[in-house]
């Protein structure tokens, strides 16, 4: 696992103290997005499709930590939109790392040669930078020739630099284990710390929809990677029973106040992938008033295909923490290749039958003469 640890010790604790107090749903990762503005316009992506007077708005330095604040989580993950656009992220990344919460600001690494003076290094601050394979895959995802490049870069640069560096990794349709192998191979030999990597979620807004992986399809892919690796030293930045679970060895419910998501609109509801469910004022009426029945891969048909790690990663945490034996055995071994799978969950909504009328009552319509 790629991850120091002064922060696998940090977050421990974290767990060992929600435990204690009893806490029934918690906050692992604050998933904290200060803009939706962005300077790239990737296929998979539904945070752009605004118009200019929301892509124009920011949450302040002071917005940004009262959220953190707030919601007291040990890691931040700052996505977007493009946070080195926010003027004040260096502010706002200072202020996180002063709190000692571990920040990941996630990047597409084009701004970033020119805005990392602007940083300092610590073991508090990494930068995730985006990359979705190979050179040509990469530069495919985010439809613009020479990004990879401009983006490995920067990778070496921060490197240098004293930085923590971690890839963000997104699957899409069309991928090949192999090839998906040799892009881990690769990232490895650059020397970052570690890969987050999960399949693409269907957003609604995105342009396009013909590109993401669903289902059986998602387990197969994630199992003919694994087989590769097993002699491979990956550094993956997952729990190894999420990784079980993309492997289609675990049947899980996602678990949404794990990743809670702060953004201009204010508190979103349930989650970062969702973005027409409403939203909250604070926090804490986000973990009250959230109708979190209503979300899951069986109960919502917006959530049907999603296996990404802002759902699940905090499932598999929680199943570590119940079941600590299962998640060592898993980590030594690696996710199963072989065999059967767990059941696709069935969805509940498609055994949901309309009502006949208003609460049940059968109702007629009549048309009247004019």
């Amino acid at each position: 696992m790629g991850v120091p640890l002064r922060q696998q010790l940090a977050v421990g604790s974290y767990l060992i103290k929600q435990k204690l107090k009893g806490a029934k749903k918690y906050p692992l990762v604050l998933m904290l997005e200060p803009l939706f503005r962005c300077n790239l316009a990737c296929a998979g992506c539904g945070k752009i499709d605004y118009p200019d007077d929301i892509l124009d708005k920011r949450l302040s330095v002071e917005e940004c930590l009262q959220a953190v604040d707030e919601c007291d989580a040990p890691m931040v993950s700052i996505p977007g939109g493009e946070p080195l656009i926010h003027k004040d992220m260096p502010a706002i990344v200072e202020g996180i790392v002063a709190r000692k919460k571990f920040v990941y600001l996630c990047t597409n690494a084009l701004l970033l040669k020119k805005k990392i003076d602007d940083y300092k290094p610590s073991p508090y601050l990494t930068f995730s930078i985006h990359l979705d394979g190979n050179k040509e895959r990469h530069d495919a995802s985010v439809c613009q020739d020479g990004v990879f490049d401009r983006a490995v870069e920067a990778i070496k640069l921060a490197l240098d630099k004293g930085f923590r560096v971690t890839i963000n990794c997104t699957l899409f349709q069309g991928e090949q284990a192999k090839e998906v192998a040799e892009f881990l191979d690769y990232a490895m030999e650059l020397g970052v710390e570690g890969i987050t990597i999960a399949p693409g979620f269907s957003y609604e807004r995105a342009p396009q929809q013909d590109i993401f992986i669903k289902g059986r399809d998602v387990k197969e892919l994630f199992r003919g990677i694994f087989k590769i690796g097993k002699n491979r030293k990956w550094k993956l930045n997952h729990s190894s029973l999420y990784l079980d679970f993309l492997a289609g060895n675990q049947s899980y419910n996602c678990t949404p106040w794990g990743n809670p998501t702060r953004n201009v609109f204010g508190w979103q509801k349930p989650c970062y992938l969702l973005s027409d469910e409403g939203y909250a004022e604070t926090f804490q009426q986000l973990l009250d008033e959230t109708p979190w029945e209503k979300y899951g891969t069986s109960k919502n048909p917006k959530c049907a295909s999603c296996m990404a790690h802002c759902g699940y990663e905090a499932t598999a945490v929680e199943d570590m923490m119940k079941n600590p034996i299962k998640g060592l055995l898993t980590a030594i071994r690696g996710p199963k290749t072989e065999g059967d799978m767990v059941p696709e969950p069935v969805p509940v909504y498609a055994n949901e039958k309309p009502s006949s009328g208003l609460a049940g009552i059968p109702i007629t319509v009549e048309a009247m003469d004019s």
